[in-house]
């Protein structure tokens, strides 16, 4: 039989509130953001590793704020008095460091917003230690910025942001594919990522899907060392 083509359609990704499963692993930064009236000098920056939330918990910021997001890359062309005029979030702010334009733009949005009393959230993969900023006055404000962490995934979180992958990409796992995906694979919400995207391509025109066998062979072939015989 015919293998069928993949369209190449971005999917979108679900990012309320509902959608975020909070674990041992987030529940504190959760807590921090569900609390950000409360934020010592109204600010806070969420760090944790890639794929961990982030991005879901700014938006779930946003719903609650009425916040704008914004890249940190599209800091020079900003509007940053229209931009202070309410909360806002930059995210991945270490890809400006050493970017006079940009950080001077994030510095003197830093100072607008929260002059403006409004609140400011920071997202980054590091904490603000490791950003590297070349502009002291910035680096200082975000040196003395209260941070939430994000951490690596439980296995009750890692199930989740499986399931949660897979449905984004409206595919239909096998009961069993997720739990052994989490007994078996890196504990690594990038590794999710990759190993789903895989899967979505590898399960399309198959008869049986996004079954076990196909979830063992595509994470036996993402990583090298894994046992093809373990069960």
């Amino acid at each position: 039989m015919a293998r069928q083509l993949k369209l190449d359609l971005p999917f979108r990704p679900a990012l309320g509130r509902g959608d975020f499963y909070v674990s041992d692993a987030n529940a504190l930064a959760t807590a921090q953001i569900d609390g950000w009236r409360d934020w010592p000098g109204r600010k806070l920056v969420l760090t944790g590793p890639k794929g961990s939330g982030k991005t879901h918990l700014a938006h779930v910021w946003r719903a609650e704020s009425g916040a704008a997001i914004l890249q940190s890359r599209d800091l020079p062309d900003a509007d940053i008095p229209q931009l202070a005029e309410a909360h806002v979030c930059v995210e991945d702010v270490p890809a400006v460091a050493g970017i006079a334009e940009a950080e001077e733009a994030l510095f003197h949005l830093h100072n607008l917003t929260l002059a403006q009393g409004n609140s400011l959230l920071l997202t980054a993969i590091t904490p603000p230690a490791q950003w590297r900023l070349g502009l002291p006055d910035l680096a200082s404000r975000v040196m003395g910025t209260q941070a939430a962490r994000l951490t690596h995934p439980d296995d009750d979180l890692l199930c989740a942001v499986l399931a949660k992958l897979f449905a984004d990409r409206q595919i239909v796992p096998a009961p069993d594919a997720i739990s052994y995906l989490v007994r078996h694979m890196p504990r690594s919400f990038d590794m999710a990522g990759r190993l789903v995207d895989a899967i979505d391509d590898a399960a399309l025109g198959t008869p049986k899907g996004a079954s076990r066998s196909l979830a063992r062979r595509i994470l036996a072939e993402i990583e090298p060392q894994f046992d093809e015989d373990a069960t």
